[in-house]
C-alpha cells in the first residue's frame, strides 16, 4: 500500500474514480469506533459513507 497523503478513490466496485482522497485524522473512543463500525457494516456501507452520508444530513438539517 502507497504512503502517499493523496490516493485515488475508489467506487463501489473497487475500480479507481475521479475523486482523488486526502487522509482525514481524528481520534474517538474505542466504543464509539466499535458501534460506528458494526452500524456502518449492519448497514452493508463502508465507514467512509456513513461519514459522508452524516455529514450531508447535518449540513442539510442544519439550513434555515
Amino acid at each position: 500500500m502507497a504512503n502517499s497523503k493523496v490516493t485515488e478513490a475508489l467506487d463501489s466496485t473497487n475500480r479507481p474514480s475521479a475523486e482523488k482522497l486526502e487522509t482525514l485524522n481524528f481520534k474517538v473512543p474505542v466504543d464509539f469506533k466499535k458501534a460506528f463500525k458494526g452500524y456502518a457494516v449492519a448497514q452493508g456501507m463502508t465507514m467512509v459513507d456513513l461519514l459522508r452520508e452524516g455529514f450531508e444530513f447535518s449540513k442539510a438539517s442544519r439550513k434555515s
